[in-house]
This record gives structure tokens, sequence and C-alpha cells, in this order.
């Protein structure tokens, strides 16, 4: 492996030439670097099963390697778990930081993973190897997301209160149900991508729900007025989305 003064080199390296004709498996989960910069990715399984070395290295708690001073090792690692692929995996990403203990990588791959629906089954074996506070902080995250997006679409300037109301032209009686399931789709969708690029970029203007919303008119054939202002509506949802919390 490298020696700590080398390793910032592999931060430098941004294709694929780096690495050793023989030892590029892109679903390998451990990059080793040589003191000429040649890289090395491979598994981690193939190296606890063939050095000694890197088997204890592997199964120290993650306080270890600082403790027998080795601090080469932990900060080689520390730079290539922002690199691909981890970096492409932001549960992967998160379970390592917060094994660790890196604040700073832990909080980028918590916001990494507002894109994934945590709770699909893919994700569960991932899951289940984090620590119970790391796990505990990464669904409150999601949860406090849906949840705060719930609460804010049910306060002012949006439609509360009773279901039925009145046209605010002509006083003619309307029902608010085509806000409401508008309002249940975005929540739900909060729930399986909390980011919500989804809600404001492609939901709020192609759902069949929110084409009802905008298109919803008083029921008076002499008034006809348009009951929800759409552009407005979709800037308001947007800043409600950008003020959520974005990280652990």
């Amino acid at each position: 492996m490298m020696e700590a003064e080398s390793s910032t080199a592999v931060v430098r390296i941004v294709n694929e030439d780096a690495f050793h004709t023989f030892f590029s498996s892109p679903d390998a989960d451990v990059i080793l670097g040589a003191n000429d910069h040649t890289l090395f990715r491979v598994h981690s399984w193939t190296l606890k099963t063939t050095s000694g070395w890197f088997r204890s290295l592997f199964s120290m708690p993650s306080t270890e390697p600082q403790k027998y001073d080795m601090p080469g090792p932990v900060s080689l690692i520390r730079i290539l778990v922002m690199t691909p692929p981890l970096l492409d995996q932001p549960l992967r990403l998160y379970a390592a930081a917060t094994r660790f203990g890196w604040e700073e990588e832990a909080k980028y791959a918590s916001a990494q993973s507002l894109t994934l629906n945590i709770y699909a089954p893919e994700y569960q074996a991932t899951l289940r190897k984090l620590c119970t506070r790391a796990v505990l902080d990464l669904i409150n995250l999601h949860r406090n997301r849906r949840e705060g997006i719930r609460n804010r679409l049910n306060e002012q300037p949006f439609v509360t209160g009773s279901t039925v109301a009145s046209c605010p032209r002509c006083r003619w009686k309307i029902d608010h149900h085509t806000w409401r399931e508008l309002k249940y789709k975005v929540v739900m969708e909060m729930d399986v991508r909390p980011l919500g690029d989804t809600v404001v970029d492609v939901g709020l203007i192609a759902w069949p729900e929110a084409n009802a919303c905008w298109d919803a008119k008083c029921p008076n054939t002499e008034c006809t007025c348009v009951l929800y202002d759409k552009s407005e509506t979709l800037r308001l949802i947007r800043e409600c989305i950008d003020s959520l919390p974005k990280t652990t």
C-alpha cells in the first residue's frame, strides 16, 4: 500500500487508466495504491483469504487502526471511500463513514441517500450492518422530510381546514378533494424518494393528480373561477422542500 505521504496522489486520479490491467474489477470494493501510483481494484474477500494482515485489518473495530498508530491505512481508506464505486453507493459509503466516525463523509452520504427508498428490500442487508444509532439517524432523516412536507402542506398559505369551502369569487360551495389527492401523492412520493426532485421537477407538472388540481374550477357555471394558482403553489412547495433537513 502507499505510504501516508503518497496517499494524496489518489485524489488526483480521475480516469480508469490508473488501474492495473489485471486488477480493475468494476464490482470490487477495495482500491490499493502502489508507490508508482498504480491502483489495484480488488475484492476485500480476496485480500482477507490470502493475507493474514488484511484479514486482521478488516476484522478490527473502527478505532483499532488509530489505537495501533496506523494513520496511513486509515487515511488512505478515508480518501478512497469518496471515490467510485462507493461514491455512487451512498448506503455503503454511509456504512463505512459511520463505522469509522467520519462525520463529514457520513453527512455527505446521508444527503445522497435521499434519492433512495431505503425501505426497499435491496437495501435491507446494508442497513443491518449499521450500528443502531446510525440507522436510526438515517431513518429519522428520511421520515422527517416526509413528515415535514406533510405538515407544511396542512398549514397556511395552503388550503387548510374543512373539506367543504366556498369559492373565493362567488361564494359557491366547493370541495377541495383534488388538492387533498395531490397532497397525498406528494407525501407518498417523498416517502420513496425524499430528495423531492421528482415532486417539483416532474410530479407537479405531469401527475394526473396535479393536472386535476390545476384544472379544478368553481362548479358554478356562471363563475368557473380557477381554484388553485399553479405557479404560486409550485413555488411554495419547492420552498418547503428546500427548507427540509438535508443530512443526518
